[in-house]
């Protein structure tokens, strides 16, 4: 009998011998924790060679599937005899209103809103908020991109027949980097913030919609470099994913407010799901076999001119900004494939998809822990 079939005996009788809930929950994090036994052996795959992994990944995968099915069945069936213990003891006033059902759920742009702001406050960041309704001096402006830039052709941007106070016109923000350049300008230096919220653009389609959610980060501060933003990236990856397997590749690109400017890669191995569809499990290198790289957000050290624009002085202050969409990583992380049903209103897919109110993402517990 090999280690993992031991294992799974053992497993399943102490599963078996569970008194209570609670001591079940302790053999669920023991086995299948982000720190369990059976957890630090998936880990291993990603070290192994491609022969080793198509090896040995059957079976460890196959002995996860065994310890969770035990435990669920475990749990189905304690909790069916607290119902029926609980049954023959309570009795129901029939007087009595019908208590009223719960309704409605968290949306998963909120939900990751939440986890975002939690993984960022444990690294020092603030939340900043802005307008959406903005002047086009800081949106584009302010950013390095006066009229004649060409950058603003990259931008979609629904304009307001208004004029600005200052001159310029007024629009629906195309992103929430006004909110780095306001923040600049009424905090000063050293700064490191975040800024999510609602942006639009004038573009529809299956990953794209008029609105969506988008988060900015930026530090401002003595001696940054690109260092610093490739271990801030590769910290807030890891705690949004739940995983240590995260490989990241720095690309240069252009963006008008970074120099340099960089998109951020991430790897991803692809698997078969439990549906028998093919999907992207993000880890490991992307030049690995079987692997790939994917565009996640991009990046860069803030613009001199920028850092002037917000009435810093550069040669003192230097920093590093990202940004990403919202809804992009919710879709990637719970497995929608669909950006316009985050806007449709559907009850049947935000009560598949929505989350408890009582589910609070907290680091200890882990920020995707689903209700």
């Amino acid at each position: 009998m090999s280690d993992h079939q031991l294992t799974a005996q053992e497993a399943s009788t102490r599963i078996a011998e569970a008194a209570d809930l609670s001591a079940l929950e302790a053999l669920r994090v023991e086995y299948l924790g982000k720190q369990g036994s059976i957890s630090g052996l998936l880990k291993t795959l990603g070290k192994m060679s491609p022969e080793e992994r198509q090896e040995k990944a059957p079976a460890i995968q196959a002995l996860r599937q065994s310890v969770a099915d035990a435990l669920t069945a475990r749990k189905d069936e304690m909790e069916a005899a607290e119902l029926e213990a609980r049954l023959a003891t309570e009795t129901i006033d029939l007087t009595l209103p019908a208590p009223q059902a719960p309704k409605g759920s968290v949306h998963p742009v909120s939900q990751v809103m939440d986890e975002l702001a939690e993984i960022f406050a444990d690294l020092g960041f603030a939340v900043a908020t802005g307008p959406e309704i903005e002047d086009d001096w800081y949106n584009f402006t302010a950013l390095n991109m006066p009229e004649s830039h060409p950058a603003r052709a990259m931008h979609d941007t629904f304009y307001f027949p208004d004029a600005a106070p200052k001159g310029g016109k007024m629009l629906l923000r195309t992103h929430t980097s006004p909110v780095q350049v306001r923040t600049m300008m009424a905090e000063g230096a050293p700064l490191r913030i975040i800024a999510p919220g609602r942006v639009y653009r004038s573009d529809s389609d299956a990953t794209h919609t008029p609105m969506f959610h988008q988060i900015e980060g930026l530090v401002i501060d003595r001696d940054i470099h690109l260092g610093h933003l490739k271990w801030t990236l590769e910290t807030f990856l890891k705690a949004f994913f739940e995983t240590e397997d995260i490989v990241l590749r720095l690309r240069p690109s252009y963006f008008p407010f970074t120099e340099p400017s960089v998109e951020v890669d991430v790897g991803f191995a692809i698997e078969n799901g439990q549906d028998g569809k093919l999907r992207r499990i993000l880890g490991g290198s992307g030049d690995e076999p079987g692997h790939g790289w994917m565009e996640l957000l991009g990046s860069g050290m803030v613009n001199r001119r920028v850092i002037e624009f917000a009435g810093l002085d550069p040669d003192e202050w230097q920093g590093f900004a990202f940004g990403l969409g919202v809804d992009r990583l919710a879709m990637l992380k719970y497995g929608m494939d669909d950006l316009r049903a985050f806007f449709d209103g559907d009850s049947r897919w935000l009560s598949h998809y929505g989350f408890s109110p009582f589910d609070q993402p907290t680091l200890s517990a882990g920020v995707g822990a689903k209700a």
